[in-house]
């Protein structure tokens, strides 16, 4: 997959803007806050369907101005294809090939791409809730059908949650409609479940490989995805009854805490590095590439599942890497698309096919 061009107005500090991009390494340099994550952000809301930065779109429209509109020309194995989104006022538009596109998940998986920016080195330090995100926006460009069931998920437990409440307070209600949430949401939570676990030890697997490459064969990288499911179990149908054991399990300690302690919106990806767990034990260069493996594996695996590489996006990242790690990423690039921020282009300047130089919003092609 590859993108050729990426259109903004109105968006950030972005007026009007028409970017090419060369097939290889193309470099956006420039002082910090000219706007080279705009171009980023912009991109990559076509993969996620929002902004990695912000909550509030309201938030991405240029000061002083009433909406944003912004699109890109990719090609991937089926074609040529554009998508467009814009905002204004509450109207969001969502459009493919020129075609309305009524849902979110209909356009989450169309453009594939993998995002690696500074916050993501919290990704192995932190807890998890950053893991289960990362899972979770992987899954959605590689199984569209994954956000949805999620969505559906979220809603049933918040619905269960609120139960809870009412039991915690002492309010009546009809405890036949909290066993009937955790049915709901052991049906989605069968389908979350199958679809992490299977993605977990492919991701492992590749990552593995990656660090141990990047590592010159001293660091052995495995990842287990810690769910309440005890036990191998392949048949969805087995899955459910299993949630719906754990979800009616210890409902008095559920109704104490007033909130559901079981469940998908709980699970955690495991990282060891040499058999420890590398949230204690590895060392600030050891998380970094770590995350750098991470990243290089969730394309491989977009490409095990959709036959094609997606667009890496690497927003300011490559400076927090030592020369033998940049050296990694962009030596062996091979049929991937990669767009890089940076403030000092000699970073990468010897892998760049094209270079644009970035100021307030204005971007400019040095050289191809």
């Amino acid at each position: 997959m590859i993108i050729n061009r990426f259109s903004a107005k109105n968006f950030r500090n972005i007026e009007e803007c028409d970017i090419e991009f060369s097939p290889g390494v193309n470099l956006l340099y420039g002082k910090n806050a000219q706007g080279k994550t705009n171009v980023i952000e912009g991109i990559y809301l076509f993969s996620r369907g929002k902004s990695f930065r912000c909550d509030n779109e309201r938030d991405l429209i240029k000061y002083e101005k009433d909406g944003f509109n912004l699109s890109i020309e990719y090609k991937d194995k089926s074609g040529e294809n554009e998508l467009e989104y814009s905002l204004y006022g509450k109207e969001r538009r969502r459009k493919k090939n020129g075609y309305k596109i009524n849902k979110l998940y209909e356009m989450i998986g169309s453009f594939k791409s993998v995002l690696f920016y500074p916050d993501d080195l919290s990704l192995v330090k932190n807890g998890p809730e950053e893991r289960r995100n990362f899972i979770n926006v992987a899954l959605s460009q590689c199984y569209p059908s994954y956000i949805k069931n999620y969505a559906d998920y979220k809603n049933a437990l918040e619905n269960r949650n609120c139960i809870l409440k009412f039991l915690q307070k002492g309010m009546y209600v009809d405890e036949r409609e909290l066993y009937a949430w955790s049915e709901s949401m052991a049906e989605y939570a069968s389908f979350i479940y199958l679809l992490r676990e299977e993605y977990v030890k492919k991701i492992s697997e590749h990552s593995k490989k990656i660090l141990f490459e990047i590592s010159d064969g001293k660091e052995d990288l495995s990842l287990i995805y810690k769910s309440n499911i005890e036990g191998v179990f392949s048949e969805r149908e087995k899955i459910k009854e299993e949630y719906i054991k754990i979800f009616n399990s210890d409902i008095e300690r559920e109704k104490a805490a007033g909130t559901s302690l079981f469940g998908p919106h709980r699970d955690d990806v495991e990282v060891l590095i040499n058999g420890k767990k590398a949230r204690i034990f590895a060392s600030q260069g050891q998380q970094r590439s770590i995350v750098l493996a991470l990243k290089l594996a969730e394309g491989e695996v977009i490409r095990d599942i959709s036959g094609e590489y997606p667009v890496f996006l690497f927003d300011d990242v490559l400076s927090e890497l030592d020369e033998d790690r940049r050296n990694y990423v962009l030596r062996g690039i091979g049929e991937r698309q990669i767009i890089i921020t940076a403030c000092d282009p000699d970073e990468c300047r010897k892998y760049t096919e094209t270079e644009i130089d970035v100021l307030e919003g204005k971007y400019v092609l040095t050289h191809r």
